[in-house]
C-alpha cells in the first residue's frame, strides 16, 4: 500500500464483535485475510475488536478482546450475543475511543459509532430482499434492524461485489456514491495449481444453507453418473447433516482442515457450484487458482466472478447442472489455464487497498459534513 502522506495514519477499529468462529463460511476468511494486510499498512493503524469467544480467530493481529462476551451462528445467538454487546456499550466505546473509523465488517453495528467517528459497514449481500422465502420472519426482523436500518445512516457502506452494489442501491435506496466495492481474493501462494491427473469425483465446498442447494447438485451428479458410472461427490463445510440421508457415492466430509481442502481442489475433476445466491463467491476461484475446472450457476455474482473461465448452468434445474458439470469435464483442458488466469486477478492486496480507500473516503465526508456543521450560518 501507498504511504500515507498527509500526516499520521488514520485509526480505524475493525470491530467484529459478531464473529462466530467456524460458522460464518466465506465471511472469516475474508475477515482474516483483510486484517492481515492491514497490520502491514502505514496509511491506516488498525485494531481488531473481537468477543472472548473469537479470541485468536485473526491470528492475534491486533486484537482487542471484550471479555465475558459470546457470540454464536444461530439466530439466537446472535439476537443474545448483541444484546450482551449492547449491554457492554460503555466498555466497548472505551476501547474504541481512539478510532477515527469504526468498521462492522459482518454488518451488524454492536454499538453507535461515537461523536466524530466515522462509521463503515460491510454488507456482503442482501439476500433477505432477493431470496426471502429462504428466511424466517424472525431472521427478516433481525436483519432489518441491523442491516438495513444501520444502511441507511452509514457514512460508507463496503460491499464485495458490483451485484451486491445494485441490490443495496435497488432495495435499500442507498446512493450509489457512498457504497465501495471491494472485491475479495484469492491466495495463488496457498491455492497453486495441478494441472495433472484428477481424480473422478465432484467437489462442492458450501454450508448446508438453503441457498447452497446441494439436493440439486445431489440429483444433477446422479444424472452424471448413467454415462459417468465411477464419478463421486464430495462435500465439505459446515451444518451438512441436514441434509439427511444422501447416496452411497456421496461423501460427506463436513468440516474439514485447510491442508484437506486445499488437497480436495487439487485432485477433484470439477467443481460443482449451484448456489442460487452469492454476494460474491470464493470456492469457484479457489477452485481456478488450484487447476480445477469449474461448473458454477449463472445467479448473483457468480458471472461477474468467474467471468468466461467457467461454464454456467441454471442451478434451478438439475439436468442443466449436469450438463455444466459434463462441458466444464470436457473442456478442462481450455478452462483451467483461463481459470489459473482468472484467479490471478482476484487479490487480497486490492481489497485491502480498496478498504483503506474506503475508510479515507468516510473520515474525509464525516470532517466535511461537521466543519459544514459547525460554520457560522449567515
Amino acid at each position: 500500500m501507498d504511504n500515507n502522506a498527509t500526516g499520521d495514519p488514520l485509526k480505524v477499529t475493525l470491530s467484529m464483535l459478531t464473529l462466530a468462529p467456524g460458522g460464518m463460511g466465506g465471511g472469516e476468511t475474508f475477515a482474516r485475510e483483510l486484517t492481515a494486510r492491514l497490520a502491514t499498512s502505514s496509511v491506516v493503524d488498525a485494531e481488531v475488536l473481537l468477543p472472548e469467544s473469537a479470541r485468536g480467530a485473526m491470528g492475534g493481529t491486533n486484537e482487542v478482546i471484550v471479555n465475558g462476551l459470546h457470540y454464536g451462528s444461530s439466530t439466537l445467538a446472535r439476537i443474545l450475543g448483541l444484546l450482551a454487546a449492547r449491554i457492554r456499550t460503555r466498555q466497548v466505546r472505551r476501547l474504541t475511543r481512539a478510532a477515527e473509523v469504526l468498521h462492522f465488517p459482518f454488518t451488524v453495528p454492536t454499538v453507535k459509532a461515537a461523536r466524530g467517528q466515522a462509521m463503515v459497514m460491510t454488507i456482503a449481500d442482501i439476500q433477505h430482499r432477493d431470496l426471502p422465502d429462504l428466511f424466517s420472519r424472525l431472521e427478516k426482523i433481525f436483519r432489518y434492524f441491523t442491516y438495513e436500518r444501520p444502511a441507511r445512516k452509514a457514512d460508507r457502506i463496503i460491499t464485495i461485489s458490483n451485484f451486491s452494489k445494485d441490490s443495496i442501491v435497488r432495495h435499500l435506496g442507498v446512493s450509489p456514491d457512498r457504497i465501495s466495492v471491494a472485491l475479495l481474493g484469492v491466495d495463488t501462494t496457498m491455492f497453486t495449481p495441478n494441472v495433472g491427473a484428477r481424480e473422478e469425483f465432484v467437489f462442492y465446498p458450501a454450508r448446508g444453507w438453503p441457498h447452497k442447494n446441494h439436493r440439486a447438485l445431489i440429483e444433477a451428479v446422479g444424472i452424471l453418473r448413467r454415462t459417468r458410472p465411477a464419478m463421486r461427490l464430495v462435500l465439505t463445510g459446515g451444518g451438512l447433516g441436514d441434509l439427511g440421508e444422501v447416496p452411497d457415492w456421496v461423501d460427506n466430509r463436513s468440516l474439514v482442515p485447510l491442508e484437506e481442502l486445499r488437497e480436495l481442489y487439487r485432485t477433484a475433476a470439477v467443481l460443482g457450484f449451484p448456489s442460487l445466491y452469492e454476494g460474491f463467491g470464493l470456492p469457484p476461484l479457489e477452485a481456478m487458482a488450484s487447476g480445477c475446472p469449474v461448473a458454477a450457476a449463472n445467479t448473483g455474482s457468480l458471472p461477474e466472478v468467474c467471468g468466461e473461465a467457467a461454464v454456467l448452468f441454471d442451478p434451478h434445474r438439475p439436468e442443466s447442472i449436469a450438463a455444466g458439470l459434463e462441458e466444464a469435464l470436457v473442456r478442462a483442458s481450455e478452462l483451467v489455464p483461463l481459470g489459473i488466469e482468472q484467479a490471478r486477478t482476484f487479490t487480497w492486496e486490492r481489497c485491502a487497498a480498496e478498504h483503506v480507500a474506503a475508510y479515507q473516503a468516510a473520515a474525509r465526508d464525516k470532517g466535511s459534513r461537521r466543519a459544514q456543521a459547525s460554520s457560522p450560518r449567515t
